[in-house]
């Protein structure tokens, strides 16, 4: 008779003929825990000193408890988990040998494998002879991909990295951050979504769709993974700026749960995409052979809110109450109302609504060492009063309101908001959804954005539109004709809907623009001077934001974690990258800044009492980096 004791050992009264048994068929080892573990001999728990050398001597592969890879401790996967809520005895894992680990992404090294792993995991003749560094492998890779000239190539051959060596894909992105974040997030991810159905090859999430309805939890028991820490889950309904795509917005979670990983230190297998599919509007995905959803009219209505429903408590009873459900590109209708209905019940964070604002505050905090003033002293205006723009404006005003003590209502009326009708004015009241209604003032209507530029003359012109070229040469003049250094800001995705391009704020202003774009622009060169645009990127908040909310073991977020992470994040701009104009940090520092972040959001989270990993550590920095995940090799023995 074989159980687990409280210790974590395994025990029995035959455990060596057990092991004996269980590895009969070697080289297709499956995954299991193996250590020191103990027997019973005449009624008393020894030792067994000699467990690894019968798995050794019976050909399973076992990964070296003793190689060093950084911060955390190792979990049954061989993976880094202080993000755990326990930590227990550092366990070694046996892993399938031969040509099935040469296949198994988590573990796969390919020439990585050296002479002495080959010989005793079966991997003779399976590789070239060579035997190469990790780093070496790297700089193979990256050469590969420069050489593809068209970005969704580049998409294409990481995702197909991701799929045979994960931890190479990773210490790819984390060491080259700047160059392929544009291919694994926005713009290029955009244009894989459109694509997805002709460029899929195999599912990297879960699919649940109208179908699953009354059997969602047991759809998300069909995913092998069961310690899931981060959910990002879309429905493809406002994919960036480029709308419906219905299920092909898978491209979003996986390229988010990515980012997650490489930014924040998420390990891999804790994070879950997922894609409703409840149908969708776009005709010409509906008529395409090659769609991949339903081909269906979107879903809405009591059967839309009924499955999203079963789909929030399945997670909740399959997970628990720590899981992070991210939403993610759902249209403004469904946004405000999923966020509100599950914030009180679920631990869930909108990346769209909560985590653009969080970076755009982050961005004004520190552009303000440049213009001077406080928050309330300034005066804003945004081009869009959708979930980013309205979610933007309630988080500046909150921020205001901490900084003055002045209630919500009144710092609600330093911010002006248009829309495609115009502006938001007290005269529309009526017809306005309810998420525009706070930004109602007692105003004449104003039809166009120029007007509204010269009337309310804003020291901060925000746009988040989703409409390419609305910041016009008049409306960026107008701007620097009465603000010596007027605040910029084109946040809309992909680069193709950006208001206006960095040339264009920098020329339109002759040079006083303080700038920063959704996507990435590059430098721009004028009388002599290089201008340095920033990116208002969400990857600057968002995975070190779920790191805080995962190692401090929240079970709700509250407005106060993400006025600290905005403050984290605006504390990480140096003066010199200020002298340049740089309202945001080089993401080359990223996992640092995520570091940051994630210690600002759980000492909030630890003061209010929201916080179930106790006792508080001492130096919250320096365990969140700990608790990172790290892509290096482990060693196999």
């Amino acid at each position: 008779m074989l159980s687990w004791n409280r210790g974590g050992f395994l025990t029995g009264g035959r455990i060596s003929e057990w092991w004996q048994r269980l590895l009969r068929t070697r080289r297709e080892a499956a995954m299991f825990w193996c250590g020191r573990g103990v027997r019973e001999t005449n009624g008393k728990e020894v030792l067994i000193e000699s467990t690894m050398e019968e798995l050794r001597g019976n050909g399973a592969s076992v990964l070296d408890p003793k190689s060093e890879v950084g911060g955390g401790v190792q979990d049954v996967h061989g993976e880094d988990r202080a993000t755990e809520e326990q930590l227990v005895t550092p366990w070694t894992v046996s892993v399938a040998s031969g040509y099935t680990l040469l296949r198994d992404p988590r573990h796969n090294k390919g020439l990585v494998f050296s002479e002495k792993e080959r010989n005793a995991h079966y991997l003779l003749g399976l590789l070239p002879p060579v035997s190469i560094t990790q780093e070496l492998q790297e700089k193979k890779l990256l050469y590969n991909i420069r050489q593809y000239k068209v970005p969704l190539q580049r998409y294409m051959a990481l995702m197909d990295l991701q799929e045979r060596n994960e931890r190479l894909f990773y210490k790819l992105l984390i060491d080259n951050v700047e160059e392929l974040l544009p291919i694994i997030y926005t713009p290029t991810v955009g244009e894989a979504c459109q694509k997805y159905g002709c460029i899929f090859r195999r599912p990297q999430g879960l699919y649940i769709s109208s179908k699953e309805k009354g059997r969602i939890l047991e759809v998300l028991k069909n995913w092998p993974e069961r310690s899931i820490q981060v959910i990002v889950v879309t429905d493809g309904e406002r994919i960036l700026g480029l709308g419906d795509l219905g299920c092909q917005g898978m491209g979003i979670p996986v390229g988010k749960l990515s980012l997650y990983t490489a930014l924040g230190g998420i390990r891999p297998s804790a994070c879950l995409p997922v894609t409703i599919d409840v149908g969708t509007n776009n005709e010409k995905l509906l008529k395409d052979e090659f769609y991949i959803g339903l081909r269906q009219k979107r879903a809405t209505g009591q059967e839309y809110s009924e499955l999203l429903h079963e789909f929030m408590y399945a997670v909740k009873h399959n997970y628990g109450e720590k899981v992070l459900i991210q939403f993610e590109d759902f249209a403004n209708h469904n946004a405000f109302e999923l966020l509100a209905k599950y914030c009180t019940t679920h631990l869930v964070f909108n990346d769209d609504i909560q985590g653009t604002a969080c970076v755009v505050l982050g961005g004004i905090l520190a552009a303000l060492k440049l213009v001077c003033g406080t928050l309330a002293e300034h005066t804003f205006l945004f081009l869009g009063a959708g979930e980013a723009g309205t979610g933007i404006a309630e988080l500046i005003a909150l921020m205001m309101s901490k900084q003055t003590k002045a209630s919500l209502e009144v710092c609600r009326k330093k911010i002006w908001l248009v829309d495609s009708k115009g502006l938001i004015v007290s005269s529309r009241r009526g017809s306005l959804q309810h998420f525009k209604k706070p930004w109602a003032h007692e105003h004449e209507p104003i039809g166009s954005l120029l007007d509204a530029v010269k009337v309310i003359k804003p020291t901060v012109l925000i746009g988040s539109s989703g409409m390419g070229s609305t910041f016009t040469k008049e409306v960026v003049e107008a701007m620097a004709s009465f603000n010596e250094r007027p605040i910029i800001l084109a946040l809309s995705n992909p680069t193709s809907q950006s208001e206006c391009t960095a040339e264009e704020a920098y020329t339109w202003s002759k040079g006083h623009a303080i700038f920063a774009s959704g996507s990435p622009f590059d430098p721009v060169e004028q009388n002599g001077k290089v201008y340095v645009p920033g990116q208002a990127n969400n990857a600057y908040i968002f995975p070190g934001f779920g790191l805080g909310l995962v190692i401090s073991g929240t079970i709700r977020v509250h407005d106060d974690m993400l006025l600290a992470a905005s403050e984290a994040l605006a504390k990480q701009v140096t003066k010199e990258q200020l002298d340049k104009g740089l309202i945001y940090p080089p993401l080359e520092n990223i996992r640092k800044i995520s570091a940051q972040i994630a210690a600002s959001v759980a000492a909030v989270a630890y003061e209010l009492g929201l916080a179930t990993h106790l006792p508080q550590p001492s130096d919250l920095v320096k365990f969140a980096e700990s608790c990172m995940y790290s892509p290096v090799y482990r060693r196999y023995r």
